[in-house]
């Protein structure tokens, strides 16, 4: 079974402070409790190298299967933060990568 990284890029139209503050609570009270994530990460960008193209906070969900990003997807707790984003943002992209042993790059 192949599990899948959900990423999520944001640029908010305006007060992404405030924004981004919102956007984690709803994350941690509407995502983090679902059966099928098994992690869930979000915040500014702490990279040094300023390529964030405008980006200014991120999301990072992993599933255990592809069953688990389908079951997440219409779930009514999912479409709660994934209106939030919407409205709240200029700019949204939505990344979703496999995560298998022959994928993964060790340092």
């Amino acid at each position: 079974m192949q599990g899948i990284i959900h990423a999520v890029l944001v640029e908010w139209h305006s007060e992404p402070l405030t924004a981004s503050r919102q956007a984690g609570e709803l994350v941690a009270r509407h995502l983090v409790p679902l059966p099928f994530v098994q992690s869930a990460e979000c915040g500014g960008s702490v990279s040094p190298e300023g390529l964030e193209d405008g980006f200014e906070w991120g999301l990072v969900i992993r599933f255990a299967s592809r069953d688990g990003l389908e079951a997440y997807l219409p779930h009514p707790e999912h479409l709660v933060v994934g209106e939030f984003l919407r409205t709240r943002a200029k700019r949204l992209v939505v990344f979703d990568l496999p995560m298998s042993a022959s994928d993964s790059i060790e340092a």
